[in-house]
């Protein structure tokens, strides 16, 4: 996203005219009027990522345009980043210039920040980071107040801690979370709080025990908990799963079950085509599952999982690409209804708008 595009005096009509043009997108579904949920409009970004471009002794930090891939755009200022990260941006880059053994070599910063203020730096090199390094790590650390990560080919050396806190307001509560360096959160905190408070209100309206897939670090799966008397959370993701797990743990919640399976598994183990030893000491016959819940990638949901989503009687849908979401709510319009729809501008200034839909099963 080009910095000149960022343009905070006019977010509302630029958001007006983004919601016109998704909802151009849904017509032919004919969705109720969606809910609109804006964000902050500077500041709102938990995590950001830079190249370190070296000229001379000069340092500074770098991103690129699509059309002029080598060409670095220098960034001093990143306004959307949320202030922890725009606070932490120059004091970095002075400790970095003022330490040969942090400077050289370095190419890639990674920013990881919550609401909080808990900051995860990860610092990328194209060399061997020794004990020399580490030593001057920590002090760095240690100034600038957050947890750190050296990375480079083979190597990754955490000092202090690989994730950062968060407490997210939703539901009238509050819900902690460990996110972990390298593992999927959500970008923007402040629209991730109406996504989920707008699901459990959802969540509200369906029956039955409930299926999450993609459930990742159990960001939606720990409020839904609360509307549900028991929940199966399906992930890949070996480190997903093991934040699912301690943010579960962290929150209380005792009546959901997570089992690392793709959605083709767990498709093939509730047809009962073949047992998984996963799901051994879940009775999925008895589960009384009746309402499933997706989060999926850009890409939506893929022919079988769009298949296993549809015997369902209530699907509770958030999406990062409003095309596929059209395109699988067109493929599920003849056995459900659009019940409620909502749009959330998780990305101002850009093209990209999150969605999230409550499909209803069609009394026959």
């Amino acid at each position: 996203m080009p910095l000149s595009r960022i343009e905070p005096e006019r977010y509302t009509e630029l958001l007006a005219e983004k919601t016109a043009r998704v909802q151009q997108l849904f017509t032919e579904l004919q969705p109720p009027e969606p809910t609109v949920f804006s964000s902050a409009p500077l500041h709102y970004r938990m995590r950001a990522e830079f190249r370190l471009w070296h000229e001379g002794d000069e340092l500074f930090y770098a991103m690129f345009r699509p059309d002029a891939p080598k060409d670095p755009v220098r960034i001093d200022h990143f306004p959307v980043a949320c202030e922890p990260i725009c606070a932490l941006m120059p004091k970095l880059i002075d400790a970095v210039k003022d330490s040969e053994v942090l400077k050289k070599r370095l190419f890639q910063v990674e920013f990881l920040s919550t609401l909080k203020g808990h900051t995860l730096l990860t610092l990328i090199y194209h060399k061997k980071l020794d004990l020399e390094w580490e030593h001057a790590a920590r002090e760095l650390a240690d100034k600038l107040g957050v947890e750190l990560i050296g990375r480079s080919k083979k190597q990754k050396l955490v000092l202090g801690l690989d994730y950062v806190e968060e407490s997210l307001a939703a539901d009238g509560d509050h819900f902690h979370y460990r996110q972990y360096e390298g593992g999927f959160t959500q970008p923007n905190a402040g629209v991730n709080q109406a996504m989920l408070s707008w699901a459990c209100q959802r969540a509200g309206e369906c029956s039955g025990n409930l299926i999450e897939l993609y459930c990742g670090n159990g960001n939606f799966t720990v409020p839904l908990s609360r509307h549900f008397p028991q929940v199966l959370a399906t992930e890949i993701s070996k480190t997903s799963v093991k934040a699912a797990r301690e943010n579960f743990v962290l929150n209380a919640v005792d009546n959901v079950s997570v089992v690392r399976m793709s959605a083709e598994e767990i498709s093939s183990a509730l047809k009962g085509e073949r047992p998984f030893r996963r799901l051994r000491d879940i009775d999925l016959d008895g589960l009384g599952l009746q309402t499933v819940f997706v989060d999926p990638p850009r890409a939506g949901l893929d022919d079988l999982t769009r298949e296993l989503v549809g015997r369902f009687d209530s699907i509770l849908y958030i999406s990062c690409n409003p095309e596929t979401l059209q395109r699988d709510l067109h493929a599920l319009r003849h056995s459900h209804r659009i019940a409620h729809f909502a749009l959330f501008d998780q990305f101002p200034y850009t093209d990209h708008m999150e969605c999230g839909a409550l499909l209803q099963r069609i009394e026959a």
